[in-house]
């Protein structure tokens, strides 16, 4: 997300991380996944996350549900947003998400499906996004809390998987983006802000996985957040722009991303539209308003 941060400031960064072909897997299995110990520790560091391989496990994610079923919820402006405040008062939900957290970081996620290491990857990455806004509590968005002179949280070393210290941009850049050659990875993962795909009410899962990265693509290309037009300029979200190698690199193939998601009438104009007219971001945090 940090490449987010400096493409907001006006860099072009996003283009370079999408390096590989397609690796998702179609392996199916029902065992539970093996616990991390000293023999299963990574080898290859964060790279070695992004290997084409896979075992049969699945890992669970109930406690994160009951979680976010208690503290988010969607609200009139389509936005999902957390009762942070009421969160972080809970001693018992504050616990119980470390917890969660700490579960996923016992498995080895080599272990696991395909489908199911890419939703192990995106609920960590979730969990742990609101587990770091919690313990900075109370901001008026993420980007105010930094990695040492940079805005936002995610360069810093915030979770260990398997021997192996990782920041937030590891698990969405160098271990999801790499590992996976999918645009629906940036609607999997919610960086704690207005603009970003929402944060999912219910964990993603290995099973469902395909349609669930669908509707969750669909629901924000046809958010103003994602895509809107003012007048006949098409206006997008910045990931888009950020990203926009992963979406197939030229305004005529991103702008065919979005039409492929949209509705009509949306889906028409887009269909109609010859490139992007601009780009735009709101940090601010997904926060329930107080009072």
């Amino acid at each position: 997300m940090a490449v987010r941060a400096g493409a907001a400031a006006g860099g072009n960064l996003g283009a370079g991380l999408m390096v590989c072909t397609s690796r998702r897997g179609l392996i199916l299995g029902g065992a539970a996944a093996l616990v991390a110990g000293p023999g299963l520790a990574q080898t290859g560091g964060v790279a070695g996350f992004t290997v084409n391989r896979a075992g049969i496990g699945t890992a669970s994610h109930g406690a994160f549900d009951i979680l976010v079923g208690r503290r988010a919820r969607g609200s009139r402006d389509g936005v999902v947003r957390v009762d942070y405040s009421g969160w972080k008062a809970s001693v018992a939900d504050r616990a119980a998400l470390k917890s969660y957290i700490a579960s996923l970081t016992r498995l080895s996620p080599l272990t696991l499906t395909r489908p199911e290491q890419f939703a192990f990857w995106a609920n960590l990455y979730n969990a742990v996004t609101i587990d770091v806004v919690l313990d900075a509590w109370p901001v008026r968005s993420i980007r105010d809390i930094r990695s040492g002179l940079i805005a936002g949280p995610w360069r810093r070393k915030v979770v260990t998987v398997a021997g192996v210290e990782l920041s937030l941009d590891d698990i969405e850049h160098n271990i999801m983006r790499k590992g996976w050659s999918d645009p629906r990875v940036h609607y999997a993962v919610n960086c704690a802000s207005y603009s970003c795909p929402n944060l999912p009410l219910r964990a993603w899962r290995g099973a469902t996985l395909g349609p669930g990265l669908d509707a969750a693509a669909r629901e924000y290309v046809n958010s103003p957040r994602g895509v809107t037009f003012d007048g006949e300029v098409l206006v997008v979200s910045s990931i888009y722009k950020w990203y926009a190698g992963d979406f197939g690199s030229s305004d005529a193939r991103v702008i065919a991303h979005l039409a492929r998601y949209a509705d009509a009438p949306l889906k028409t104009r887009l269909e109609a539209a010859t490139r992007i007219g601009r780009d735009t971001y709101d940090w601010s945090l997904n926060a329930i308003a107080r009072g």
